[in-house]
């Protein structure tokens, strides 16, 4: 197991070497770490946690033109030409496919503890200290303003209003990072996400009070 993690490690690092610094071989090393300190209490499969962790954002479709079967399809290829076995393979792509937050819009056509661990992970370090700091980082690579109190967050019902959404990074807390604290799967995720959540609405009312000038 520990060669096959290897391997995706090196395939990772080379694939992601020159990504967006919220989307990088940093972020999936944060998320990989995370769903194995949530999986020493969830004991799920560890090698498909692993992997799907490591894997999670290898070709993301906000960098590949709204593309959502090419991470997914990278994965297969990568985990095929280094032997690992199908139904290993089957499942970390059925991961890949369905975690993303943009398709909790959608019914949920899979679920597994495995994927809810990963879940949980990849939406932890979309919060707190690193969420905000990964927020701002992508709406400085999407030219977006940091506020504007004339545009309003949005309650976005659908998968692509929220995909093609423009808005400043402010209304990005309301739209999505102060949602995932409810929508945590496992015990362990819903108690690190409550600090981290904490963490960023203490950062807003500070924000807002020096928007002010005060």
């Amino acid at each position: 197991m520990q060669e096959l993690i290897k391997a995706t490690i090196d395939f990772v690092k080379k694939t992601l070497e020159n990504a967006e610094a919220g989307h990088d071989w940093f972020h999936i090393e944060r998320v990989y770490k995370t769903a194995l300190t949530i999986n020493e209490i969830e004991a799920g499969d560890k090698l498909v946690i692993a992997l799907a962790a490591l894997l999670h954002d290898i070709a993301d479709p906000k960098f590949n033109d709204g593309n959502e079967e090419l991470g997914p399809n990278v994965a297969e290829a990568f985990l095929t030409s280094i032997a690992v076995d199908t139904e290993t393979i089957s499942h970390v792509k059925l991961i890949i496919q369905n975690m993303s937050f943009k398709n909790s819009f959608d019914k949920q056509a899979f679920s597994s503890k495995e994927m809810q661990i990963v879940q949980d992970a990849d939406r932890l370090d979309a919060i707190g200290a690193i969420g905000i700091a990964r927020a701002f980082t992508y709406g400085g690579f999407k030219n977006r303003v940091l506020y504007d109190p004339s545009i309003k967050p949005a309650q976005h019902t659908s998968k692509e209003t929220y995909k093609n959404t423009t808005a400043p990074t402010i209304n990005h807390f309301y739209e999505k990072l102060l949602l995932l604290k409810d929508k945590m799967n496992t015990d362990k995720g819903k108690q690190m996400a409550l600090e981290r959540h904490n963490f960023m609405v203490n950062y807003l009312e500070q924000f807002y009070s020096e928007w002010e000038g005060k």
